[in-house]
């Protein structure tokens, strides 16, 4: 398995270690720190040896971060994880507040007096967070200190080693563009920012910019590392060459100069001392480089990471790839709902499936040639109740039984090299109730308002977020999480900038993967979210208009349970989308099927009757 079921999450072990962060505040004169759920290189996932929040908190989440004072804790998470956290952290030691309604920066200027010393670790923070923090900190009267060793890791004696995953090389049938030819595209545009340099502080940009693949992180296959690129292409790589084979290194040499990462700092301090003009992404670099620029005699040009857009629009390879990979995972997801459909109520626990979906994605690569790398993060597999947990992790401690009358919502990907899937389907266990079916509905209608959208260019992911909740609103109905992120190619299943969510100021572009996936959760009840990823087409003129406009095509092929349907709740348009969409499905994954799976697939997939669409 690509995933384990131990409980994630331990309240036990926030009390004492609370207690021993607390004697090495005092002696460092602090009266508060800052414990973060972030690496140097500010990603979803970090290795265990960066898992410094879930260490001292035993919250396991993917967002958040502690604030320790002298006499009081707090944990700051956001809307996908009020329920996880409650279950997850110890409520005698822990405040929780809300990451989005009062983050840090205003927290501190309610809750920190004048004279407070607030300790921070530069490495962990980016150049944005600390000018939000500073400027919150000033205004009260207290100091924001940073520290030159992380104040977790004193107490952390048996922290973990560094990962040492072997890097592999991504082939150009998949890349679509060789490297070289990247990284001069890269060096051309840090010399329009009017830099000298930039450093890549993303593993993705490194993975995309060099072809090249790891495992140093779960689920996402990422070598970690730095890259300081030039405009004049003297690159230079810093990573742990242990990961090389001689290929990989000769092949790495070819493209910029292989270096340690102990080198990264003081080459970096150096090329400031030589007045280099350095580009930092200041939403993704930590503060401590802003620092080692700085106070060093460097520039720093603050200006996205230049390989951030180029990675998010996919080439035609890329795009191909995607379309494969979804046809094959789709294969996959179709044999687990016609297996799940078979199954008696309560006989299957939320493990089961889990298993037997990565069985069906293993048996589909296989038969495929196209072998599953890895899941693209932990199934959530949640029944009844569970499915209200937006980001559920299924342990042996909490797997329920799919009991009769409940929702089961499954939400999954998986990493092919020739593509990352995402997908959430959410099934009955039986007769469901009304109600279940009302809100299943809401939630396609939204899902389909998105499919079918035409925005014209230049529209950001905030200005149609919305349109994905109308249906919802009108019955006084919402969810607490962002409509849509962005997808890598074999690279990050959540990946930057673009999103749909209220957050969304990234312009859509042609080639770029998004989620879509609009829910509703019952805290106690159940959960309902639909999910496919869809990617952005180019803009065509639409007849009788004066503009051209994008649009969305869906590359998740799956069907939606009908069941849950309220076929009279739905516009002629949506059932035609929904009616089109399935004969897509059957003619594309159909092939790939027989037998029983086949007759169930043509069943899910059978246009709905002209009678029930009014």
């Amino acid at each position: 398995m690509f995933q384990t079921f131990d409980s994630a999450g331990d309240p036990s072990v926030g009390k004492p270690r609370v207690a021993k962060l607390r004697e090495v505040l005092a002696a460092e004169g602090l009266d508060a720190f800052m414990v973060p759920r972030a690496d140097e290189h500010q990603g979803e996932y970090v290795p265990a040896r960066a898992a410094r929040l879930k260490w001292l908190t035993g919250f396991s989440g993917s967002a958040g971060v502690a604030i320790i004072l002298k006499d009081r804790a707090f944990i700051f998470v956001d809307g996908r994880y009020q329920l996880q956290v409650r279950q997850e952290v110890d409520l005698d030691v822990f405040s929780i507040e809300n990451l989005i309604d009062n983050p840090p920066p205003a927290w501190i200027r309610e809750n920190v007096g004048e004279g407070m010393r607030i300790g921070f670790d530069p490495w962990l923070h980016t150049i944005v967070e600390v000018k939000a923090l500073k400027s919150s900190a000033d205004k009260v009267g207290a100091e924001l200190v940073p520290v030159h060793r992380n104040l977790v890791d004193a107490i952390w004696t048996d922290r973990p080693e560094p990962p040492l995953a072997p890097v592999e090389l991504h082939p150009i049938a998949y890349a679509g563009e060789l490297a070289r030819d990247k990284l001069a595209r890269l060096a051309a545009a840090i010399e329009k920012d009017g830099a000298t340099h930039a450093v890549l502080t993303d593993p993705s940009s490194i993975a995309w910019a060099f072809n090249i693949r790891g495992g140093d992180v779960p689920h996402t296959p990422l070598a970690l590392g730095f890259a300081i690129l030039a405009a004049d292409g003297s690159h230079r790589l810093y990573m742990d060459k242990r990961k090389f084979s001689r290929t990989v290194e000769a092949y790495l040499t070819q493209l910029a100069e292989p270096r340690e990462p102990a080198d990264f700092e003081p080459d970096l301090a150096a090329l400031a001392g030589t007045g280099a003009r350095i580009a930092l992404d200041p939403v993704l670099a930590a503060e401590r480089l802003n620092m080692l620029v700085a106070g060093n005699g460097g520039s720093v040009i603050e200006t996205p990471d230049p390989a951030r857009i180029p990675r998010a629009t996919k080439n035609a390879a890329e795009i191909a790839g995607s379309r494969a990979a979804h046809r094959r995972d789709g294969a996959a997801v179709a044999k687990l709902l016609c297996w799940l459909d078979r199954q008696q109520p309560g006989t299957l626990d939320e493990i089961a499936v889990v298993t037997r979906l990565e069985e069906c994605r293993r048996q589909t690569g296989e038969e495929t040639q196209m072998p599953l790398r890895d899941v693209s993060f932990d199934t959530i597999s949640g029944a009844g109740p569970n499915g209200a947990i937006m980001h559920y992790r299924v342990s042996h401690a909490t797997s329920r039984r799919l009991n009769e009358g409940e929702l089961f919502l499954l939400d999954s990907g998986a990493q092919y090299q020739d593509g990352t899937t995402d997908i959430t389907r959410t099934v009955p266990v039986g007769q469901p109730t009304e109600e279940m079916r009302e809100r299943y509905t809401l939630v396609l209608k939204g899902l389909i308002a998105i499919s079918t959208l035409r925005f014209p260019p230049g529209t950001r992911g905030s200005e149609i977020d919305a349109i994905a909740r109308m249906a919802l609103w009108r019955h006084g109905l919402d969810y607490a999480h962002g409509t849509g992120h962005g997808v890598g190619s074999y690279l990050a299943v959540h990946e930057g900038p673009q999103r749909i969510a209220r957050t969304g100021t990234e312009k859509l572009l042609e080639g770029m993967l998004l989620s879509n996936e609009p829910g509703y959760y019952k805290e106690g009840a159940y959960g309902i979210r639909l999910e496919n990823l869809i990617l952005v087409t180019p803009a065509e003129p639409l007849e009788g208009g004066d503009i051209a406009m994008h649009g969305f095509e869906t590359l998740t092929l799956a069907p939606f349970d009908r069941r849950l349907i309220k076929v009279h709740m739905l516009t002629r348009d949506e059932l035609h989308w929904l009616d089109q969409y399935h004969a897509r499905v059957l003619a594309e994954i159909g092939p790939m099927l027989d037998g029983d799976t086949l007759a169930w697939l043509e069943k899910a997939c059978a246009p709905f009757p002209q009678e029930e669409k009014g």
